[in-house]
């Protein structure tokens, strides 16, 4: 598999509501930028949340962690780049948010969800194969 394929950028403008007084964006808000480029990641493999409940799995995000290099500022354009970069024992993707004019790294960040089988919400140790089927990677 090309491992452009498992990684996307998205292009997105902070809006006032998600700034604060200073029109610096929240940082909880920043983990909405991350799902936006979450999901066209995970949409481009029709393997987004709908999806993954179709297939009898629920991916919920377990750990996260984001490094604020350089605040966000209103109506900066911005790329959000997500890759993912594990997929056997859970789903770990990596984020980074640049400056869309400049290239500058603003936001280093990164998310893990694990498989959950959605009808005993038992927790799986090794993520399912329709994961690496959708994704197209092997074991």
């Amino acid at each position: 598999m090309d491992s452009n394929e498992l990684s996307i950028e998205v292009e997105l403008s902070p809006q006032f509501h998600d700034c604060d007084p200073m029109q610096v964006v929240w940082h909880g808000n920043y983990f909405k930028y991350l799902e936006v480029a979450r999901c066209a990641l995970l949409q481009r493999h029709d393997y987004d949340y709908p999806q993954m409940q179709q297939s009898g799995y629920l991916w919920p995000v377990v750990d996260a962690r984001v490094k604020y290099i350089r605040p966000l500022l209103y109506q900066q354009r911005l790329r959000v780049r997500a890759s993912i970069v594990e997929w056997e024992n859970r789903l770990k993707i990596d984020y980074q948010i640049l400056d869309a004019a400049t290239g500058q790294r603003l936001t280093r960040a990164w998310t893990i969800q694990v498989a959950v089988d959605a009808a005993s919400h038992e927790l799986q140790y090794v993520c399912p194969p329709v994961l690496w089927q959708r994704l197209g990677v092997s074991r």
